[in-house]
This record gives structure tokens, C-alpha cells and sequence, in this order.
């Protein structure tokens, strides 16, 4: 086996090195104290709960959620998908244009920037005063949280480009336009997909804070009710479920940027 081939089997196992830690210190510390385990179920009734949650079929048995994993996974990854494909079609071109103009960041860059610090709970009255207990509200709760991170690092990106590419470009006769779609585009590319890296996190916290309050399904509607009714193993099954989708959409983001930005590996090759 040469060593490329052991590296690809080695990372992996490495990368799972530290989870496992985690799960074995968890699993200790509840079984060394009863009231803790009271609070807190061990890793063994967390997975079995999960597992009823993700693959039972009797759904006329006592627990209410049997078998309901995939959907609500599905209703919170459409949610996500939705809010954070709109953040990104509206936060690429006004971070372009805050970045390379003058006149958009006078005008546009100190609106954001003030509006930048407010917490996505603190949208979510005025979510529910203009869209009500329906799916519009989380998805504008889900495009806020998308959008400062994108819009921040595309503006960083634009103000960033090199200027020796810029003086060529208009020296072989490049329109704005086209400076801005084959120059400054291009350049700012890994800051968009930093951007947009941090934008789809802060996206899936969004959308768990608003299917807690603004609507009645989703991943975030189970772990609120699952809390309610002290179902803290559906609870913590949630939380990993969250972070599992949280690490599946990352790698996806990442995926994307190594192939779009494929000339950047093959220049540092």
C-alpha cells in the first residue's frame, strides 16, 4: 500500500479519534453518579432512542416520534436550503459591488454593518409579526443568518483583488462589467466560500431557533418538544442529528470550492 492510499485510510480514523473520547468520557461520567444519569441519559439509551426515532415503523405506538427522523430532517434541510440559496444569490453581487465601488459601500456597507450585530432571536417577533406561524418566517430567519457572513467575506474579497490584475484587464479594454465578472469575481472566489462555509452554520442555528418558535415541524420543533415532555434522549439524539447534517452541508460547500477553485490547487502544485 503506498502511502497515499495509507494516508486516506489514516485520516479518517484520526478524525473519529476524538468524538469516541468524548462518547467514553460521557458514558463514564454518567454511570459515576445516579443523579447525573437521572439528567443526563448515557451514550447506550441516546443510541437506542435514536434508533427508534430514525427506523421504527409502528406508528400507533406511545412515542411520538417513531420513525419520524428522515422527514423531519428533510422539512429542516428544504428550510436551510431555501434560506440559504437566497442569501447567497443576494449577498455575492451587493458584496461585489460594497467591495469594488466607492459609491455602494458609502451607501450600502454602514446599513449592514449596523444591522450586522442583531441576534437572529431578536428577529424572530418581528419574523412572526410580518410572516406569522409559516414556513416564509423561518426562511427569512434562515437567509438573515446566511447573509452578514457572505456579504462580509465577498466585500473583503472584492477590496482585496490584486491591482496589477485589475490595470491589465483595462488595459487590453475590459468594460466595468466585464472587470467585475472576469477579474474581481474570480479573485474574491475563496472569501465567497469562506463566506459561505460560516453563512450555512450560522443558517442551520437560524433554523433550529425558528422551527422552535415560528413553526411545527422540522429538527428543531422535535428538540423543543422532546425537552418539553423531558425526552432528553430524543434531545440529545437531535443535537447530534443537527451537527451531523450541520458537517454532511460543510463537506458538500467544500466539495464545491475544490472544484471551482481547482486552479489554486494545481498553482500550489
Amino acid at each position: 500500500m503506498t502511502s497515499a492510499a495509507r494516508s486516506r485510510w489514516f485520516q479518517p480514523l484520526l478524525a473519529i479519534i476524538v468524538p469516541l473520547l468524548l462518547v467514553v468520557l460521557w458514558q463514564l461520567g454518567v454511570q459515576s453518579s445516579a443523579e447525573r444519569a437521572a439528567i443526563i441519559p448515557p451514550p447506550s439509551r441516546v443510541l437506542e432512542a435514536w434508533y427508534i426515532w430514525v427506523f421504527g415503523d409502528n406508528p400507533m405506538g406511545l412515542n411520538a416520534y417513531i420513525g419520524t427522523w428522515l422527514s423531519n430532517v428533510q422539512y429542516s434541510a428544504i428550510r436551510v436550503a431555501k434560506g440559504f440559496s437566497l442569501a447567497v444569490v443576494v449577498a455575492v453581487p451587493l458584496g461585489l459591488l460594497i467591495g469594488w465601488s466607492r459609491l455602494f459601500g458609502t451607501l450600502i456597507d454602514p446599513m449592514v454593518q449596523g444591522l450586522r450585530p442583531i441576534p437572529i432571536t431578536a428577529w424572530l417577533p418581528f419574523s412572526i409579526a410580518v410572516f406569522g406561524i409559516q414556513e416564509m418566517g423561518s426562511v427569512f430567519l434562515i437567509f438573515l443568518g446566511g447573509f452578514y457572513a457572505i456579504v462580509v467575506n465577498t466585500t473583503q474579497g472584492a477590496r482585496d483583488v490584486e491591482r496589477n490584475l485589475v490595470r491589465a484587464a483595462l488595459m487590453m479594454g475590459a468594460q466595468p462589467y466585464q472587470l467585475l465578472w472576469r477579474v474581481v469575481l474570480p479573485a474574491a472566489m475563496p472569501s465567497i466560500f469562506t463566506g459561505m462555509r460560516i453563512g450555512l452554520g450560522i443558517a442551520w442555528t437560524a433554523v433550529i431557533v425558528a422551527e422552535m418558535v415560528a413553526v411545527k415541524s422540522g429538527l428543531g420543533y422535535v428538540l423543543w418538544d422532546a425537552y418539553y415532555i423531558g425526552r432528553m434522549d430524543i434531545v440529545l439524539a437531535d443535537m447530534v442529528s443537527i451537527g451531523l447534517m450541520g458537517f454532511i452541508s460543510d463537506r458538500l460547500i467544500v466539495q464545491v470550492e475544490r472544484r471551482v477553485l481547482r486552479w489554486r490547487i494545481l498553482q500550489s502544485h
